[in-house]
């Protein structure tokens, strides 16, 4: 029976684990920002009277450097910590006293885990995400784009927009 309560104690502690683990936090990005910058360029706001296959000229009024804040965790560190904690815990004491170090042992390691994995995860530590380029556009109205890298453009430089690229002139 004693063998029985450890197996459901351990069982037990995993799947809380497991269900706590689904409540991470979510990547949270500044501003509303979208989650990756796209390949090449893509317009948000678009201007009013856009030609999409007209070439528009304009100036670089801004550039924005993107990052993300916090991106949370998976939940997979949460759930290997509970399972590690819970075996280990299961080595400790007798009786009911090993069920409550399974318990505190999956618990413990569940917490451990997520912190480990927030700490060595895919998070940026500030690195920039990509920019955001705001190019006022001669004829009135504006596009932005949001890019990987900005090139060597910089904010006052003329620029050309043609078929979604944009150069420098």
């Amino acid at each position: 029976m004693s063998r029985f309560i450890r197996s459901a104690t351990l069982a037990g502690s995993v799947a809380l684990v497991t269900l706590l683990s689904a409540c991470a936090q979510q990547p949270r990005y500044s501003n509303n920002y979208p989650a990756q910058p796209q390949p090449g360029y893509s317009s948000y706001p678009a201007a009013q009277n856009q030609n999409q296959n007209g070439t528009e000229f304009g100036v670089v009024s801004n550039i924005e450097t993107l990052h993300a804040r916090n991106r949370g965790t998976s939940g997979a560190g949460a759930v290997l910590g509970a399972v590690a904690g819970g075996v280990l815990g299961n080595q400790v004491g007798k009786g009911s006293g090993r069920a409550t170090a399974t318990v505190l042992g999956a618990v413990g390691g569940g917490v451990v885990g997520n912190q480990i994995e927030g700490r060595t995860g895919n998070n940026n530590d500030g690195q920039a995400e990509g920019y955001r380029l705001t190019i006022q556009l001669d004829q009135g109205g504006q596009r932005v784009y949001d890019v990987t890298t900005p090139g060597d453009l910089r904010t006052g430089d003329r620029v050309r927009l043609y078929g979604g690229q944009i150069s420098r002139i």
